[in-house]
């Protein structure tokens, strides 16, 4: 009796696993693989010739979602049926003949990269060829060639609400921007011109290269990204582990850059390249895939402040290795060169992170599904796209990181109570914040309150919104008549939009 009272816990915890009785284990995201399920597999190629995937993007809108685009080394571009239910039994070659739609030849070269816009109406395809081409997703047929760059196209961008407007990344070292309204016809097809070029935007001198292919190689931009403040631009190249921001209406130098690695505090490192970047559907986040193996994650609104958090356990061995930010800013996957992808939650970037099993290849392409929750895409060496899914369990318990913008300004319930009740007519002689929002109206939980006051801009301030000379300049700007890029690149004095630091930051209070 006495020996059994002062057993410790420990050992009455192993004497219940002893006799059967298992103590049950707290759920952990890492470490339990079973939160991902594989939806199925499927060859990439057409007929026998199965080339490996270089890159591979869902549709943009709810309908279409479930569409992947899928495109290759072999020029090819191939659209597939996510939806369709794939059978264990069935081959991947089957699976693939079933559930895709169409396919069509877009290059003679490799395709890097490939981008939906216009609600999924037309594709850009990036090609080695040193061309974009924009096609007609239905009818499958080239509708402008986007002609400029002297080097293989290794990523394009769309304009977040303007998908006219879009960047391109290249080998070549340039970035460009290009206007699909501006294209000139000709008898054979119909091509366009950049409307604005940088050259040699990541050219690091400090790089010894040798040769020629050596040498584009460490000037290469390797990815771009229109910026969800529909003003700026971020790019990303091989030389090193900057990221660049730019102001489209100025384009001769950038505007801020953030760096992956502390360079000051290691004088002789070794700096890496990065091979992708992508942003949460808010913009709050940016991710990057850097050649050290690790990705790093920043946020928009401190910039300076370097990386906030950081994620390892995938081995990035080439710059063809992708990373993709789910929308909600929640999950990272990527690819790797061991042969696995990796999902990390956010959240914790300490905890290992869960591997997905079943490529044979070196593990490339990746891309969420944007309006079906948890539903991933991975493309590999071994020529197989597979599809994945988050357990709805997993996916709903993960709060977006993105989800908490800006809540910090929102007024405590007491002293909204504070501010309502208050009957000072001191405070009535008092003129309104000029930094007040525009048309915010503030509410309260409160039941007994039987008005709710709202906060709007000054009169003085209306009055100068809807003035006759703003008016008289928008209907006379180029975008009026014809969608002249100049009303993006620089619309009136009065109406210019602020650079991505002035469009997300507010003074300190």
């Amino acid at each position: 009796m006495e020996t059994s009272k002062t057993r410790s816990t420990f050992q009455t915890i192993t004497s219940r696993e002893l006799n059967g009785f298992r103590v049950r284990k707290r759920p952990c995201f890492a470490d339990d693989s079973s939160q991902f399920s594989r939806i199925g597999a499927f060859d990439y190629g057409v007929e026998d010739d199965v080339t490996p995937p270089m890159a591979l993007s869902f549709c943009k809108t709810s309908k279409n979602a479930h569409i992947l685009a899928v495109t290759g080394e072999d020029g090819y571009v191939c659209l597939y049926n996510t939806r369709f239910k794939f059978s264990d039994s069935a081959t991947r070659a089957e699976n693939a003949e079933k559930a895709r739609k169409c396919q069509w030849l877009a290059h003679d070269n490799a395709i890097f990269d490939v981008c939906w816009i216009k609600d999924d109406t037309n594709l850009l395809t990036a090609c080695g060829d040193h061309s974009i081409k924009v096609w007609d997703s239905q009818e499958r047929k080239c509708l402008l060639a986007l002609t400029g760059h002297i080097g293989s196209v290794k990523s394009v961008s769309a304009h977040p609400s303007n998908n006219d407007i879009i960047v391109s990344g290249s080998r070549d070292g340039s970035f460009a921007l290009w206007d699909l309204r501006c294209a000139k016809s000709t008898r054979a097809h119909s091509n366009t011109l950049p409307i604005a070029t940088v050259q040699g935007a990541h050219k690091s001198s400090s790089v010894k290269t040798r040769g020629r292919h050596n040498k584009a190689a460490s000037m290469s931009v390797t990815s771009v990204l229109y910026m969800k403040d529909e003003v700026s631009i971020a790019t990303a190249g091989a030389a090193d582990s900057v990221i660049k921001f730019w102001d489209t209406r100025s384009l001769k130098a950038p505007i801020t850059q953030a760096c992956s690695q502390d360079m000051s505090s290691r004088k002789w490192a070794r700096s890496y390249g990065i091979s992708s970047l992508s942003q949460d559907l808010n913009g709050v986040y940016i991710s990057a895939s850097c050649m050290d193996s690790r990705i790093y994650l920043f946020n928009v609104l401190q910039l300076e402040k370097g990386p906030v958090k950081s994620f390892e356990g995938s081995n990035i061995g080439t710059f063809f290795v992708k990373s993709k930010l789910s929308p909600d800013a929640g999950h990272i996957v990527g690819g790797s060169s061991d042969g696995f992808a990796y999902v990390w939650q956010v959240n914790k970037p300490q905890a290992d992170p869960v591997k997905l099993e079943g490529h044979d290849g070196e593990v490339t392409a990746v891309d969420w599904c944007s309006h079906e929750v948890g539903k991933i895409a991975t493309a590999a060496d071994d020529s197989v796209v597979q599809l994945w899914n988050i357990n709805s369990s997993c996916y709903s318990n993960t709060r977006s990181p993105s989800s908490i913008r800006r809540r910090e300004r929102t007024l405590p319930v007491m002293k909204r109570r504070k501010l309502f009740t208050q009957e000072d007519e001191k405070d009535s002689n008092i003129g309104p914040d000029p930094d007040s929002p525009v048309e915010l109206t503030v509410q309260t939980d409160s039941p007994n309150l039987t008005s709710i006051p709202e906060i709007r801009t000054p009169a003085s301030l209306k009055k100068q919104l809807f003035s006759p000379h703003i008016k008289d300049a928008c209907e006379g700007s180029p975008d009026a008549s014809f969608g002249s890029p100049s009303s993006v690149l620089n619309p009136p004095p009065s109406i210019k939009r602020k650079t991505i630091l002035d469009y997300f930051l507010t003074p300190s209070s």
